[in-house]
């Protein structure tokens, strides 16, 4: 496993300009990376003190190059098909302390500090809607 820390300031906030996708990633990380057909890798988002699952999202080459520059959480939207930066239009930040890489290449563990509600739904999380049945046990 291989662990990324930003060095931005904690608490940074400033308005980010918009960039075209050309990614600067050190070519030794985006060789370990395995990405969907589409080029992209999931990432998994958890507050970084609580260990609290917020999210999960997608990154791009560019994507990840951004985050572990500035220390604002950025994501390629699969459906709107533009990168977004956490907090940018919600006012709802995540400030990244760390991205982890697991075994496989194939998924990222974005630690973030998270400011206000994760979830565009206006909850903490994306998975406050309860638990799913059929467990037994």
């Amino acid at each position: 496993m291989i662990a990324f820390v930003t060095d931005a300031p904690q608490g940074a906030l400033a308005p980010l300009a918009i960039l075209e996708p050309v990614s600067s990633l050190d070519p030794a990380l985006a060789d370990r990376l395995r990405r969907t057909p589409d080029g992209l890798v999931p990432a998994i988002v958890q507050q970084h003190d609580s260990g609290e699952v917020l999210m999960l999202a997608w990154m791009d080459d560019t994507a990840l190059h951004r985050t572990l520059t500035t220390g604002r959480a950025t994501y390629w939207s699969r459906s709107r098909q533009e990168y977004w930066v956490k907090g940018g239009t919600s006012g709802n930040p995540q400030l990244v302390k760390e991205v982890r890489l697991d075994c496989d290449g194939d998924t990222l563990l974005v630690k973030v500090d998270q400011i206000g509600v994760a979830c565009h739904t206006g909850t903490r999380t994306c998975f406050d809607d309860g638990l799913v049945e059929g467990l037994d046990g």
